[in-house]
């Protein structure tokens, strides 16, 4: 069965090169106008996917994007003219995986969206327990103290890369080359936000995330 993705953005053109590029990947496209058709579509189907403009009427994306979070962790990338590092920072807040600026190529979001599904592609059964953070592989769940804990899908990459690399210090650029491609072109924020979210998600293991001042984050396991 193809992908479903929901593509919101209240110019036409743009929307219908996105649709183009996209079916032509076999993938299967919803089109919104604005952020109250997108959060009615989202909320009618099942969606793998988001795309979503920032600046759009009724409610712009990153009101969109804060809503889908209330009951979802789909990806959701934020497409916008907006370049600005505060702006990045906030959308990665609100909970998106991935921040593409306009003017843009389409065939390097095509490529961006394939990447992002192949990062979360289920891997083998596994299970793993680090003092009560529980890693549930084959289903993509978290767990800290039995009780499970909602990442995204970028949220959730990071922690699996540093645990696969348990007790090795990461630098930013290996995490950033990892999570968001060699091609990223982003600031080390974008890192540390992400970072931070999910120390505060993992409540009483965050410390299992340590900082390597002047390097990067390394994952260790309290004793």
């Amino acid at each position: 069965m193809p992908k479903k993705i929901l593509v919101a953005d209240d110019e036409e053109r743009i929307r219908r090169i996105i649709h183009d590029f996209l079916v032509r990947e076999k993938y299967e496209i919803e089109e919104a106008c604005d952020g109250r058709e997108a959060i009615e579509l989202f909320n009618e189907n099942n969606f793998d996917l988001v795309i979503l403009d920032v600046m759009m009427p009724e409610y712009d994306g990153w009101s969109v994007c804060r809503e889908i979070r209330k009951t979802s962790s789909v990806p959701i990338i934020m497409l916008t003219a907006r370049s600005e590092e505060f702006d990045q920072l906030f959308g990665f807040e609100m909970g998106a995986d991935e921040y593409i600026t306009k003017p843009f190529s389409p065939k390097i979001l095509v490529a961006r969206i394939n990447a992002l599904f192949k990062r979360i592609e289920k891997p083998e059964e596994k299970m793993l327990d680090f003092n009560g953070l529980v890693v549930d592989i084959t289903a993509r769940k978290i767990y800290v103290n039995n009780v499970y804990i909602d990442l995204s899908p970028t949220e959730y990459e990071l922690l699996i890369f540093m645990i696969e690399n348990k007790g090795i210090a990461l630098s930013r650029e290996q995490l950033l080359s990892r999570i968001w491609g060699y091609e990223y072109n982003g600031t080390d924020r974008t890192l540390d936000t992400h970072i931070n979210r999910l120390r505060i998600k993992l409540e009483e293991k965050r410390n299992y995330i340590q900082t390597v001042r002047g390097f990067g984050y390394r994952f260790e396991v309290e004793i």
